[in-house]
């Protein structure tokens, strides 16, 4: 009793004063994000409605875009918070504990000082540089109160950074100081700094080898090459860059990725992996290599609809992981399997790979419609599906039947699998109802994204109210918050992004890779076999949220003045980052399954090689087969 109350006491001592603020403020975040997501949900479908009868709501795609340039801050100041922004460099992992927190001060330091810039710089776009006071969002709703998150947003995040910087007062002093004496510097004494570029550089880079977010590194050199080699003062860049944030949410398919990933979260949330693995299991349970079946497609459902295979390792692993061992497969090929299967589905409409790549290719001066890239993806992803599922069948080894096992039962299968498709009837349809959709010419590509998280809510209600009997009100602004933690954090990066494409055009440096390419390249041929390798080494070391958001505004001019088509290029981009995510010795996954499996990662690396050569084989294909990709748009769209 006394050690319990002891414990107690402790645990009430460590607790600060301010938790009770900091909880209700991190309860505001996840409503107010779920809110922004949830109107952002519901605005097209009154729109749909209100079409019927000739009327429409005035701005609603000026107001859709700014609620997306909301959830882009809310979401990676809520990525902050929860120390989850994505970053290029797991170094800090390998370092001991006090080489792990100097490396953290010294990223968190220049994290915080860019953080503190953009704060800057958005400060002075909405109220000198580019000040509009005049206009309104909507009647009655200035224009400027819409930007002011991008201040805010910047000040929190920057006020995160520096907390997490370190673990003791005297640790977070540092980036205060370091940051105050840049500033210093940088407006009132450094008239020629084009001999510090190259320094800065370094140290952004040494920042974010030590782990600093993405976003950092991104702003950060967009910050010194303008005020170095861009012939601009340092309170013009800022400005600058917080005006290529802000230009990104004039992009209409933007709108969609939100929407579809939180289709995938509410998805994600329930039972449904349960339901699916039941109605999966009874139709190809009893066949040989049933379960690896099983195992491929609840993977490649939920990486569709999440996008992003680490989750679905994660989420799914603990329960796949016993259909495969009670089938023979040893833990050794169990986990390879699930390593790998847990990358399929990106090529998969809606998933928000595809969505980003069409709008950051765009933004690159090539067009590439949301419904071109969706069915460009289709029959590439089919093709690694089936392989996939083909390697699954060959390696399962020869059931023995149990003594006491029951011999088949037609009538009880076909009761079996009448419940269990009955169960899934809701999962199996969201696909059908997001294609539907986007397709049937009824919806705009937005208004068929809110009509597949309708759905998908539908679908959330219904089993959090009737199957697992929780509080929706306590349970869903997580969920959504979790959702726009994801969104946010790659929106963050692709608004700072924009700014660092934005100096790289300005300077011709895609025109400049394009002409050395075509000097000392002459075959597309060899051309793509160099993508690829290219590729897989970028899918080992970026996510590939982050390296689409940086390769893709490279990448696309090459595939045109090489005759690629853009459709296919963008394919053959996301096959080889689902290469590179299971190729050795850094790709994700493999880090991934060894923390969810707590097996060595050369135990993994080993797993993993067999479906290392079935991807490489599949992305082979897609790349010297163009019409794999081509043919459906072609047909469909007529393009």
């Amino acid at each position: 009793m006394s050690e319990e109350s002891g414990s107690y006491g402790s645990e009430v001592n460590s607790r600060k004063w301010w938790d009770p603020v900091l909880a209700v403020f991190h309860r505001l975040e996840n409503w107010s994000i779920a809110i922004a997501l949830g109107a952002m949900m519901l605005l097209p479908l009154f729109e749909i409605v209100m079409r019927q009868f000739d009327a429409g709501i005035s701005g609603n795609s000026a107001i859709q875009q700014h609620l997306v340039l909301f959830v882009a801050m809310v979401g990676g100041v809520i990525a902050a918070r929860e120390a989850r922004l994505l970053s290029l460099s797991t170094f800090t992992a390998y370092l001991k504990s006090g080489y792990a927190a100097a490396a953290k001060n010294i990223s968190g330091t220049v994290a915080a000082f860019v953080s503190a810039s953009l704060f800057a710089g958005s400060y002075r776009y909405i109220f000198n540089d580019f000040s509009d006071m005049e206009s309104e969002l909507f009647p009655g709703f200035p224009l400027w109160w819409a930007k002011l998150i991008l201040p805010l947003g910047f000040l929190v995040l920057t006020l995160r950074l520096i907390w997490q910087s370190g673990d003791r007062w005297w640790l977070r002093l540092i980036p205060i100081v370091v940051g105050a004496g840049l500033f210093y510097f940088g407006f009132y004494e450094f008239d020629e700094v084009e001999g510090f570029v190259w320094p800065l550089l370094t140290v952004v880079l040494i920042a974010t080898v030590l782990g600093a977010p993405i976003f950092v590194t991104l702003a950060g050199a967009a910050l010194v090459l303008f005020w170095g080699w861009g012939g601009y003062y340092p309170e013009e860049v800022g400005p600058i860059l917080a005006l290529n944030l802000y230009d990104l949410v004039k992009s209409p398919m933007l709108v969609t990725l939100p929407l579809f990933t939180l289709a995938g979260y509410l998805l994600a949330q329930g039972e449904s992996s349960q339901r699916l693995i039941r109605l999966i299991n009874a139709v190809f349970g009893r066949v040989r290599g049933g379960p690896a079946i099983v195992t491929v497609l609840v993977c490649t459902f939920f990486t569709v609809f999440t996008g992003a295979s680490g989750v679905t390792i994660l989420a799914l692993g603990g329960l796949l992981m016993p259909v495969l061992l009670a089938a023979g497969y040893d833990d050794r090929r169990s986990i390879g399997l699930l390593t790998g299967a847990g990358s399929l589905g990106v090529l998969f409409p809606p998933c928000l790979p595809l969505i980003l790549y069409s709008v950051v290719a765009s933004s690159a001066r090539v067009s590439i419609s949301l419904e071109q890239i969706f069915l460009g993806g289709l029959l590439p992803g089919a093709l690694l599906l089936v392989l996939t599922i083909g390697y699954g069948v060959m390696r399962q080894p020869k059931r023995v039947a149990a003594p006491d096992e029951a011999p088949f039962d037609l009538g009880l299968w076909v009761k079996e699998l009448g419940k269990a498709a009955w169960g899934a009837t809701g999962e199996m349809l969201l696909p059908v109802v997001a294609l539907f959709a986007l397709f049937s010419g009824y919806a705009t590509p937005v208004e068929a994204a809110a009509v597949s998280a309708f759905y998908a809510m539908i679908l959330y209600i219904v089993d959090a109210k009737l199957v697992r009997k929780v509080s929706m009100l306590r349970e869903l602004p997580g969920v959504m918050a979790e959702c726009g933690l994801l969104v946010g954090g790659v929106l963050l990066i692709l608004g700072v992004a924009m700014g660092f494409t934005n100096y790289l055009v300005t300077e011709m440096i895609p025109d400049q890779l394009v002409m050395w390419a075509t000097e000392n390249i002459e075959s597309p041929l060899v051309f793509l076999l160099l993508l690829n390798l290219f590729l897989i080494v970028v899918g080992c070391l970026m996510d590939i949220f982050s390296a689409i958001i940086v390769i893709v505004p490279l990448i696309v001019p090459l595939g045109a003045a090489f005759g690629i088509d853009p459709v296919h290029l963008g394919i053959i981009f996301l096959a080889n980052l689902q290469l590179g995510y299971i190729t050795p010795p850094i790709g994700m996954n493999l880090f991934l399954a060894s923390y969810r499996f707590e097996k060595p990662m050369s135990m993994v690396i080993r797993a993993a090689l067999p479906m290392l050569v079935v991807f490489v084989v599949g992305v082979l294909l897609i790349t010297y087969w163009p019409a794999l990709t081509t043919w459906l748009p072609s047909v469909v769209l007529g393009r």
